[in-house]
């Protein structure tokens, strides 16, 4: 569903590539966390599947189309939650759901966008309220229900558990388990190593662009992942 083949993308006047010959798949229903520190590529490689930056060379392909000849078909096959989930905040979680629904090519009645901010999670009395007033973890629920109403096959995630308490962290995590029941695969880019390795079926841990480590959810399962993130970034 998601593939990244020889992907390299090299800044202007950069030392090194940002993103040095990354080749990777996530499958239906799959998430592959990807770990890394602030510089080692995940950013970049999540602006190539978005189409904002152009790789040097590689292909980034969602459901089999490539992102660069096919920009705006790939768009509509994929949904994204940055670290912060940019909504319009005078707008309610409803207005926002219907406005992103339509710039998607989808419109709903009013009944079925409630079903989908149920589903993601939002309690009906934030339906009509302003989105300015919504808590960090509530916008992304707003998220999850635009990415169920464009029936996204692929979900990118940038850090979306940074600043979410423990709770609301578990919470996301249950979603993004509905999504994968649903069939989306589920790339997401994170420093938490703790959701990581209870969430995710496979996590590669970045470096310097490359992936310096692939590991399986058995895998995982025997592995001290902060060990091994922390000798990686100290090689």
């Amino acid at each position: 569903m998601l593939t990244l083949e020889n992907l390299t993308k090299r800044y202007p006047g950069a030392a090194a590539p940002a993103v040095d010959g990354l080749t990777l798949t996530v499958a239906p229903g799959e998430l592959f966390a990807l770990l890394g520190p602030n510089g080692a590529g995940k950013t970049t490689t999540l602006n190539c599947l978005l189409g904002f930056v152009a790789p040097n060379s590689g292909r980034a392909l969602i459901d089999g189309l490539d992102v660069v000849a096919a920009p705006l078909e790939t768009k509509r096959r994929l949904a994204y939650i940055p670290e912060q989930v940019n909504l319009y905040g005078h707008f309610s979680g409803l207005e926002n759901l219907a406005y992103f629904s339509e710039l998607a090519g989808h419109r709903y009645p009013d009944t079925e966008l409630r079903r989908f901010l149920a589903e993601a999670g939002l309690q009906d009395d934030a339906h009509g309220r302003r989105v300015g007033g919504y808590s960090k973890g509530m916008r992304q629920k707003v998220g999850i229900a635009i990415a169920l109403a464009k029936n996204a096959k692929v979900l990118l995630l940038d850090e979306p558990t940074s600043g979410l308490d423990p709770g609301a962290s578990h919470e996301f995590s249950r979603l993004l388990r509905r999504l994968r029941e649903r069939g989306v695969a589920i790339l997401m880019a994170t420093h938490d190593l703790f959701r990581a390795k209870a969430d995710a079926d496979r996590v590669g841990i970045m470096r310097h662009g490359r992936l310096a480590h692939l590991l399986t959810a058995a895998e995982l399962a025997h592995t001290d992942l902060e060990k091994l993130y922390l000798e990686t970034m100290a090689a």
